[in-house]
C-alpha cells in the first residue's frame, strides 16, 4: 500500500483593518513591487496580540495612529496568500473608522479609497475580493 502526503500550506498569520474613512469609503494598500490591493494591516509578531499588531502596522505603514480599545473585532478570514504561493494568510479583522489622512510608508506603494460595494476597478487580493468586501456589504447596516 503506498500513501503519500500533500504538504499542507503554510499559515501567515495577520491583523489586517476594515479601515473606513469619513465619507464611507474603505482603503486598500498596495504593497511594492506586488499587484493586489488587499487591507491594511500586517504579521502578527510573537507575543504580540492581533489588536497590538494591527496598530503598529497602521502606524508604520499609513502614518495612521489608532486606539486599539476603539477598533472593532469583526472575526478571522482565511484565504490564499495574494503574494506568497502556496500560503494562507489567517487575518483576524477589525474594523477602524478614521477621519485623516494616510500617507504610505515603508512597504506600502500605493493606497486607494473605494467604494466597498465595488471593487475600485482593482486587483483584489483574495481575502479582500472573495471575504471581507462581501462581509462587509452583507453587515454595512450592522457596522456603520
Amino acid at each position: 500500500m503506498s500513501s503519500f502526503s500533500v504538504a499542507a500550506p503554510s499559515i501567515i498569520r495577520i491583523a489586517a483593518a476594515l479601515l473606513i474613512g469619513a465619507d464611507g469609503r474603505t482603503l486598500l494598500v498596495r504593497k511594492r513591487g506586488t499587484q493586489a490591493f488587499m487591507q491594511p494591516g500586517g504579521k502578527i509578531e510573537a507575543g504580540e496580540l492581533p489588536v497590538q499588531a494591527l496598530a503598529r502596522e497602521l502606524e508604520e505603514e499609513l502614518g495612521v495612529c489608532i486606539d486599539p480599545s476603539k477598533a472593532r473585532y469583526l472575526q478571522q478570514f482565511s484565504a490564499p496568500a495574494a503574494n506568497e504561493p502556496g500560503h494562507v494568510v489567517e487575518a483576524e479583522v477589525f474594523l477602524v473608522h478614521i477621519n485623516g489622512p494616510v500617507l504610505p510608508a515603508a512597504e506600502i506603494e500605493e493606497v486607494r479609497w473605494i467604494d466597498p460595494a465595488g471593487d475600485g476597478d482593482l486587483f483584489l487580493a483574495p481575502l479582500t475580493r472573495d471575504l471581507i468586501l462581501p462581509f462587509y456589504r452583507q453587515a454595512q447596516a450592522d457596522l456603520a
